[in-house]
């Protein structure tokens, strides 16, 4: 049983697994930023050279570890050097505004700011840094966030996206992007 601090897996993870699970490669080395439980790091374990998950709270460090991966507890990819193949992302998503902010550790999984972007728009601008050249993002992205506008944030940092997957759940429809460099963008 999770602890009440830790994002239990729901639609969201199983989307993401199922996308991770079509775009694994044996020879990746694998980066799920902000594993929460570790139910997706722990999906791909042993289906790619390496997995390694990073998390900012400290009880779903310990959760995702009890799922036999190894977890890091850090922001986004704060102190990591890469390079990763393939970077798998479930963001805090959820449009909120200060007063709906609940103050705990579970808040870390939940709240993307007043347009849920907040942190989507932290992890494109440093995704780039621990990328490998040829390496592939895919990003969890709900309707309530629009696909839209983080397709463009994608864009102004160097990226191409299109969606990959895609689920309703619910009031909102929940996307799995898949971002890579726009080599075009960088003259190769």
């Amino acid at each position: 049983m999770l602890p009440d601090q830790v994002y239990p897996p729901a639609e969201d993870s199983f989307l993401l697994l199922r996308a991770a699970l079509r775009e694994v490669r044996e020879t990746d080395r694998v980066l799920e930023v902000g594993t929460g439980s570790g139910y997706v790091a722990a999906g791909l374990l042993g289906r790619a050279a390496a997995v390694v998950a990073t998390e900012i709270n400290p009880h779903a460090v310990e959760s995702a570890r009890a799922r036999g991966v190894e977890a890091i507890r850090t922001d986004l990819f704060a102190g990591l050097s890469g390079p990763f193949d393939l970077i798998l992302f479930n963001p805090p998503y959820l449009p909120t505004a200060p007063e709906e902010r609940i103050d705990d550790w579970l808040e870390y999984a939940l709240d993307g700011g007043p347009t849920g972007r907040v942190v989507i728009e932290r992890f494109i601008a440093d995704a780039g840094r621990v990328l490998s050249p040829f390496g592939r993002i895919l990003l969890l992205v709900s309707s309530l966030t629009g696909v839209d506008e983080v397709r463009e944030v994608f864009a102004r940092a160097g990226f191409v996206s299109f969606i990959v997957d895609e689920e309703k759940v619910e009031d909102e429809f929940l996307y799995v992007l898949r971002a890579m460099r726009d080599l075009c963008r960088m003259g190769a």
